[in-house]
């Protein structure tokens, strides 16, 4: 009985080198198959032009490259483009490009639906099926790139890990990723436009920073008062408000990186002036800014955006008290591309 071919790109180079020698070949063949398949993205061994027509077979007897697959692309009218992405056992992930006038970002996700049980946002009714590895994670990149270099005549400028999953909840498979993502051998992006988003895993938000991560962190805060935190984000009973301002405190202290703090204001939730003061007061404990998020409607009524003049006293409140903060407007509404809308209704 024929063993499953493994995936290829579960090997480092060093693996694949010795591969060869051990076929009796050359090691640099190794060297040669690990830049077809990180820096020239091939899916196929056949498109591996520089090997011999028996190395390829060869490889083909031994190996697979597990790609993704654009299932299908939908274009909003703002630009925004959400691809539902096939993994090579069927399951489906979305990641979405958006384009503004200076830069194309992707918004990539880590998990095939997500760990976490945030009530407001769609990918939370999906169950978690399994985590993304590193090079799904990576493909889904490389897929943006090519639709930002076709569709706006510019390569991709940022990565936010802020699509389907929690990020910290797979974080040796991210952090693999990014690895590969800013390597020279790889897309040789700019760890400092990377952000990775998290709702707020205190334990591994410490460990990014241990590990000396040179990517930004931003934190799905949306209320910084305990209870209307909880209400909204059940899972974050298991990390408290101070627990979180702690390890937010270690990671400053270790990195120097400001912290971006993402915040949707909902009518009747966190749209008073407790609600203010607390954010405000928070924010004050590490240097930040904060990004007010339009909120996107997921089909039910609990929760709706509050009035703009509540957004505005919001705006007041942060900027008085010297922290930096913006009205971030969805992108892609009008094919659920936007935050909290990703559920795969493809």
């Amino acid at each position: 009985m024929q063993t499953a071919k493994k995936d290829i790109r579960t090997l480092s180079k060093e693996e694949l080198r010795d591969f060869f020698v051990s076929q009796g070949d050359k090691a640099f063949r190794g060297n040669q198959v690990y830049e077809w398949l990180w820096s020239k993205g091939a899916h196929h061994f056949d498109d591996m032009t520089n090997l011999s027509k028996e190395n390829r077979v060869m490889l083909e007897e031994y190996f697979v490259i597990n790609h993704i697959k654009v299932d299908t692309m939908q274009h909003s009218e703002d630009g925004t483009i959400k691809n539902a992405v096939r993994l090579h056992d069927g399951l489906i992930v979305e990641s979405v490009l958006i384009p503004t006038e200076t830069r194309t970002t992707a918004c990539v996700s880590s998990q095939v639906g997500c760990s976490l049980d945030c009530n407001f946002c769609a990918t939370a009714r999906l169950k978690r099926m399994r985590n993304l590895a590193p090079d799904e994670i990576y493909d889904q990149v490389v897929a943006i790139d090519q639709e930002s270099r076709l569709y706006h005549d510019r390569p991709l400028s940022n990565i936010v890990f802020m699509g389907m999953g929690e990020p910290l909840m797979n974080y040796n498979n991210v952090i693999k990723a990014i690895e590969k993502i800013t390597s020279d051998e790889g897309l040789g992006m700019s760890p400092k436009r990377i952000t990775v988003s998290t709702s707020g895993v205190s334990k591994m938000i410490k460990k990014m920073a241990d590990d000396e991560v040179k990517f930004k962190l931003a934190v799905s805060l949306h209320s910084a008062i305990e209870e209307t935190r909880n209400r909204i984000m059940p899972f974050t009973k298991s990390f408290p408000l101070t627990e979180l301002r702690e390890a937010l405190e270690y990671w400053y202290r270790k990195t120097k990186s400001k912290i971006t703090y993402e915040y949707v204001v909902w009518k009747g939730i966190n749209d008073d002036k407790k609600a203010i003061d607390a954010l405000v007061k928070f924010c004050k404990y590490v240097p930040c800014k904060v990004n007010l998020i339009e909120y996107n409607p997921i089909d039910d009524g609990e929760f709706q955006q509050a009035d703009s003049s509540v957004t505005d006293a919001y705006i007041k409140a942060l900027e008085s008290a010297g922290i930096v903060a913006k009205v971030r407007r969805s992108r892609g509404k009008d094919i659920d591309a936007a935050c909290g809308q990703l559920a795969n209704k493809s």
